[in-house]
């Protein structure tokens, strides 16, 4: 008895003729003469699916470690020829290589990471993995978990804390480049240059006197120096992004008036 298997096919194709789709398919012609059933999926994702010029070819390579033992020997022998293939066809490559356990356990829970590789991505070589993973993710029967929506959640508390000392690291940064623009440009007027804090009290000294900064810029480099020490001692523990804003600013105009400064000097 005969019969007709009608195949689904994709939401989203690429274009084979694009140079997109040439250069991904020679990764995987080549990754799968070198890996053979080791490499279970090979797919386009992201930005390589959704723009027609992509600044970076975006591949997920799925690799087997449940039938093969991935020992540290293995996963550098790897590495290599991904890096050499890489070099080979293009920079514009981006891989990103997942075991075969992981990425099923994203599909299993739901997992964001999972789900929008799946949704988005366009199989070039597939042993019977991604395909069926995709159509059941499109027939909503791939659902986020419980534990994964308490697993993501976990992160925020992180996530807010992070971006509360980056805010502190950047007035940090703010403090070292009003310091070494303000270094840069007493050393040009023949001064050893200070311990820091005593930066301001120099500079009132050399250029206040000569008209060539103003109270406001001394100020701001005083000022610059009490944050970065009540950091340091965790007096200060959170900064809103409107002040580092507005020290930003403030320290961009000084050390462009630094610059001119020291330029006008060798000029």
């Amino acid at each position: 008895m005969e019969f007709d298997v009608k195949k689904r096919t994709f939401v989203k194709e690429v274009d084979p003729r694009n140079e997109v789709f040439s250069l991904a398919r020679k990764f995987t012609i080549d990754i799968h003469k070198e890996f053979g059933d080791f490499i279970k999926v090979v797919a386009l994702f992201g930005s390589s699916v959704k723009k027609k010029n992509p600044k970076d070819i975006d591949i997920l390579v799925l690799i087997d470690d449940i039938s093969v033992e991935l020992s540290p020997e293995i996963a550098e022998v790897y590495r290599i020829i991904i890096e050499k293939t890489v070099v080979k066809i293009s920079q514009k490559l981006h891989i990103t290589t997942i075991k075969l356990s992981s990425f099923w356990e994203y599909a299993r829970v739901g997992d964001p990471i999972g789900v929008n590789i799946l949704r988005e991505g366009v199989p070039l070589l597939d042993q019977n993995i991604f395909t069926p993973l995709k159509h059941l993710l499109l027939q909503g029967k791939i659902r986020p978990t419980k534990e994964a929506i308490w697993n993501y959640f976990s992160k925020v508390p992180i996530a807010l804390e992070s971006s509360k000392s980056r805010i502190l690291k950047a007035m940090v940064d703010l403090y070292w480049a009003a310091i070494d623009s303000a270094h840069s440009a007493l050393m040009t007027y023949g001064q050893t240059p200070p311990s820091p804090e005593h930066v301001p009290d120099l500079m009132r000294k050399v250029f206040l006197s000569k008209k060539l900064v103003t109270n406001a810029d001394i100020n701001l480099v005083s000022d610059l120096y009490k944050n970065m020490k009540n950091i340091e001692r965790g007096v200060v523990k959170q900064m809103s992004g409107k002040n580092l804003d507005d020290y930003y600013k403030k320290t961009v105009v000084f050390t462009a008036k630094m610059k001119r400064l020291v330029t006008k000097k060798f000029s």
